[in-house]
């Protein structure tokens, strides 16, 4: 095993070192205390673990994950720092770390800490799944994705200010996203003329940008495609495409009933972080070795979703409209009167195909809208 570890304080990189070589017999450690000499490093070097301080001498540590990232998305990294604030470390989480300490730390807490955030990756013993899902609840959860979901909920909050051509700026080097958005803008039912759409601007003007923005936003929560675990990956597939179509649902009856749409699809799109959050952890402990099936998978997402959705919820910030909007969607009480919560309600039982259910055909009505069913029935009566 080899271990880069990147601080420019002397005494803090040997205790680093000593911990490392403490937790992993025969580990080779290389130290280094400038970026630029680090960078040089992982250009023709593998390394099995990244420690990285923050703040160097000749810019941050967050190049270094950057730099690694790009290359590999499963190596552990774990960021140290003096700064302690939430910010900092959801910053930090942003660009996919594994783990993030703060000084100062004494050697017993820093061996906990470390042994505890790098045991699903380092040891061929697969952990024990309660305690995993336990211990990740508590951190900084950040879900397998190269367009962070936190990061869309954050322009979405002040999309009013934003333009295309800013909007643009910032995503030019996001290829799955560019991607997607042309596909969208040169679709029939978004292309205003006879020639294609070619350009990111161009894209997010047509669209516009709120729409750009929940567009980004669905792109963000797919986490299909960065689960190693076929069954895992078959889940997120699922959970994805159910979002998707309560969102769509939610769209369609907040159209027909002349309501401001986007913030209904936005809901419906995060109505199963939750379940995106748990496959993620269920993808680290199948990595490391522990056997999980569909069946045992989905009764874990069951007793754990909604504590993982809560904790998201919080560390997004989500204003507490949006978390009603997104809790309606499981489940809403008999005396809520809140036409959008009764909407999204509605959109999740039509989005599983329990349009015939009374309590769908209750709430149709209670909005001020007919089922085919019901119209049929009115027809038969006359």
């Amino acid at each position: 095993m080899k271990a880069l570890i990147l601080e420019d304080d002397d005494l803090i990189a040997e205790l680093l070192e000593t911990v490392v070589a403490g937790l992993y017999s025969g580990v080779s450690v290389v130290l280094a205390d400038t970026l630029g000499e680090v960078l040089r490093q992982v250009k023709n070097n593998r390394f099995d673990l990244y420690i990285a301080d923050r703040n160097l001498p000749d810019g941050s540590g967050l190049e270094l994950v950057r730099q690694v990232r790009q290359l590999d998305r499963d190596v552990p990294i774990v960021m140290v720092s003096g700064r302690s604030d939430r910010e900092s470390v959801l910053q930090a989480a942003h660009y996919g770390i594994d783990g993030y300490m703060t000084k100062p730390f004494d050697v017993a807490n820093l061996h906990e800490r470390l042994g505890k955030l790098l045991k699903v990756d380092q040891t061929s013993e697969a952990p024990d799944l309660k305690t995993l899902l336990r211990d990740s609840l508590e951190e900084v959860i950040q879900l397998p994705s190269d367009v962070d979901p936190s990061d869309i909920l954050e322009l979405i909050g002040r999309q009013g200010d934003l333009s295309a051509a800013q909007l643009a700026e910032r995503w030019r080097e996001e290829a799955s996203l560019t991607a997607r958005l042309l596909d969208v803008a040169n679709s029939s039912s978004f292309r205003r003329s006879g020639k294609p759409v070619e350009t990111l601007r161009d894209a997010i003007g047509s669209l516009g940008v709120p729409l750009a923005l929940n567009q980004a936003l669905a792109l963000s929560l797919d986490v299909s495609n960065k689960l190693q675990h076929e069954p895992l990956r078959e889940l997120s597939k699922t959970y994805h495409e159910c979002a998707l179509q309560v969102a769509k649902e939610a769209q369609r009856l907040a159209i027909s009933l002349k309501k401001q749409p986007l913030p209904l699809q936005k809901a419906g799109l995060l109505s199963r972080l939750g379940e995106l959050a748990v496959l993620k952890v269920l993808n680290q402990y199948a990595a490391a070795g522990g056997e999980i099936g569909t069946a045992e998978a989905e009764k874990v997402l069951e007793e754990w979703a909604q504590a993982y959705g809560n904790r998201l919820k919080v560390q997004w910030r989500l204003p507490l409209g949006v978390r009603e909007l997104i809790g309606a969607v499981h489940f809403l009480p008999n005396d809520c009167t809140r036409e959008e919560r009764l909407i999204m309600r509605a959109a999740s039982l039509l989005a599983s195909g329990e349009q015939d259910s009374e309590e769908c055909r209750r709430l149709i009505r209670r909005i001020g809208m007919e089922t085919e069913e019901t119209e049929r029935e009115k027809s038969n009566g006359e």
